[in-house]
């Protein structure tokens, strides 16, 4: 088939990409572990066991009770994964079967806190008979990360028509390098309906990330209901484009059944104009609507309003203030709004320092820890909450800047780890380190980690997947792994992430192909793996 008038350069450029792929798509490694992310330790050997056809979860030795059902529910997802919707029919040899997953849990704690332990141990022995691997673990949380890596270790065959595990035993150790491990998603820019989200979350799982950022309102769109301020959703794009309490709370509980904690965000004072749709008093004026109106007590009560009514919906520890992007021009040009600067001796930018402060005050009240983008650490510094996490995403060289202040930070640097930049490659993303030129143990520690974002200005339903699958997992590696067991070479993990790659599809993840930039298509006929 020949190329359509004007995509020649396109698609040379894609092909060559690919020849340079599938040149070192299976170079480099030799150890024969196919997980991702790779764990901590592991070892293994060479033989296969077959999967016992009521293959089984038990728990001996556990003191967990699984009152809620988490534990079975994603044992049981977990074995339709391994599945992956084939008909299992076969006949399974009398040895070397693999009769059931037990599962060993010390904590009967099921809340899932902030920096939660996520460890696990995975044995599989390789011995005579009906055999069961093993799972310990610390929390539920550690043990749902082991149900993941096992299912990455079990393959259909297709002439037997039943489930293996190869390279048995197995001996895993693992745990993750960092414990804020995020994606954002924007719900602003366009409306992604709740079966997306919850896609979105469910391939979370699959590279063990742990913080969904919720982008719920900016200037363009406000499609949350807020009972506090109910006119607000007035300002979402269409009556059906919006998101009730209950839609809220069923994607907070959904991703937390599932080891993930929703990060919600309000970005203010900036990115607002949606808000006064339906309030217009929170508009400096109608000719001059956003950033929203720092002269007036109703601003703030909407903010105490609206994090009030989070509170009771999002139960994770931080929530998210914005703060970024703010130009206060519109403040100077409104004269109730510079005479109120002027009564109290502000500039602009000491309006925009009392906005955040005051912000960060309310949110504090209700219980949170305040992250906020790094414009207001550019800005004021020492001044913020001295709880506050400074959010990187302009560039290189502000993570150190803010550990050294005494303040956490959690990287997203646009260059590397915006998904909407469709030219950034995923070996960018793999290659990102958040501690670079952090050398010092206890500042290395307030780097909690860090988030790839997903902005929404150009994908929708439609393409939001294979946008943030596969250069998502590349940074999900980064972030779990330890720094030893990296590659130094992105190179010598592209037939690993090829089969990564491979498995969402098969799981019925929309993950694009390695070979070429963001979210490009497949240059030809060829094998999942090689693309």
């Amino acid at each position: 088939m020949l190329m359509e008038k004007g995509n020649e350069g396109r698609g040379v450029a894609l092909l060559l990409g690919f020849l340079a792929f599938f040149a070192l798509a299976f170079g480099g490694e030799d150890d024969g572990v196919s997980v991702w992310p790779m764990p901590k330790s592991e070892s293994h050997g060479s033989q296969t066991l077959s999967l016992s056809k009521d293959f089984k979860l038990t728990t001996r030795g556990s003191n967990y009770p699984d009152g809620s059902g988490l534990l079975k529910e994603a044992f049981w997802r977990m074995v339709d994964v391994v599945q992956v919707n084939h008909i299992v029919d076969g006949r399974v040899p009398s040895s070397m079967v693999l009769a059931g997953l037990n599962v060993a849990i010390s904590s009967a704690d099921d809340v899932l806190n902030f920096g939660v332990d996520e460890s696990y141990k995975l044995d599989v022995p390789a011995l005579g008979g009906l055999i069961y691997a093993n799972v310990e673990a610390q929390t539920v949380y550690g043990a749902l990360h082991a149900l993941e890596t096992f299912s990455q270790l079990c393959h259909f065959n297709f002439d037997e028509r039943i489930v293996e595990l190869h390279s048995a035993p197995w001996s895993i150790f693992d745990e993750p390098r960092f414990p804020y491990r995020g994606l954002l998603i924007d719900t602003s820019r366009h409306y992604l309906p709740l079966p997306v989200m919850k896609v979105v979350i469910d391939s979370m799982t699959y590279s063990k990330l742990n913080v969904l950022h919720w982008h719920i309102v900016d200037e363009q769109s406000f499609p949350l209901e807020i009972p506090s301020f109910p006119r607000l959703w007035v300002g979402s794009y269409s009556y059906s484009e919006r998101y009730t309490v209950a839609n809220a709370l069923e994607i907070v509980q959904y991703a937390q059944r599932r080891g993930i904690n929703v990060l919600a965000e309000i970005d203010v004072p900036g990115h607002s104009h949606s808000w006064g749709v339906g309030y217009p008093d929170l508009w400096p004026s109608s000719d001059c609507n956003q950033p929203l109106d720092v002269s007036k007590e109703f601003t703030f009560e909407v903010i105490e309003g609206i994090l009030s009514d989070f509170s009771k919906i999002f139960n994770f520890k931080f929530v998210h203030l914005g703060g970024d992007e703010v130009n206060t021009s519109c403040w100077s040009d409104t004269p109730h709004v510079k005479e109120w600067l002027n009564k109290h001796g502000m500039t602009e930018s000491d309006g925009y320092k009392y906005f955040v402060l005051r912000a960060q005050k309310i949110a504090i009240s209700h219980g949170y820890e305040v992250i906020n983008w790094e414009e207001t650490f550019d800005n004021f510094g020492k001044q913020l909450s001295p709880e506050t996490v400074v959010h990187n995403w302009l560039g290189d060289g502000v993570a150190e800047k803010v550990v050294a202040m005494g303040l956490r930070c959690i990287v997203s640097n646009q260059d590397k780890w915006y998904l909407d930049h469709l030219d950034a490659t995923w070996e960018g993303f793999y290659m990102n380190e958040p501690l670079t030129n952090i050398t010092i143990p206890e500042q290395q520690k307030r780097v909690i980690g860090g988030e790839v974002c997903m902005w929404g200005e150009q994908i929708d339903a439609s393409d939001i997947e294979q946008t943030i699958w596969p250069r998502a997992a590349a940074a999900a590696e980064r972030l779990w792994t330890p720094i030893e067991k990296l590659a130094s070479d992105p190179t010598l993990v592209t037939g690993r992430l090829a089969r990564f790659r491979c498995l969402l599809n098969q799981r019925g993840i929309a993950a694009a192909p390695l070979a070429g930039p963001g979210r490009a298509p497949p240059v030809g006929p060829g094998s999942c793996l090689k693309q």
